[in-house]
């Protein structure tokens, strides 16, 4: 069975479920990277309407994460997971072709 490109896991599909009922929209979180953070690039993630003609679809518990060609490249074999520890809670992704990260996690380099 091949590997998906990007996966989200379990508790993070449950949150964007939460997240999306809350607001009247679907159950779509959209996830990108853009220049900039502490470390090169920084995660940036959004509730989307519907999924792009050329965005990379992944699906866990009737929730879909979406990302674009470009991003994808830099996040491929990734998985996005939400944690809640005492510091707070927030989506996090697990990207083993980061070769440093920052301590807030929201950034990193390739």
């Amino acid at each position: 069975m091949e590997q998906p490109a990007i996966t989200l896991s379990p508790s993070a599909a449950a949150r964007v479920a939460t997240i999306a009922q809350k607001q009247g929209k679907p159950a779509i979180l959209r996830l990108s990277v853009e220049g900039g953070g502490c470390s090169g690039f920084q995660y940036k993630f959004g509730l989307a309407e519907a999924p792009e003609a050329d965005d990379c679809v992944a699906e866990t518990d009737g929730v879909r994460l979406v990302v674009d060609t470009v991003s994808l490249d830099l996040v491929t074999g990734c998985v996005v997971d939400y944690v809640e520890s005492l510091g707070g809670a927030a989506f996090r992704v697990e990207n083993p072709m980061a070769a440093a990260g920052c301590g807030c996690g929201s950034s990193f380099s390739i």
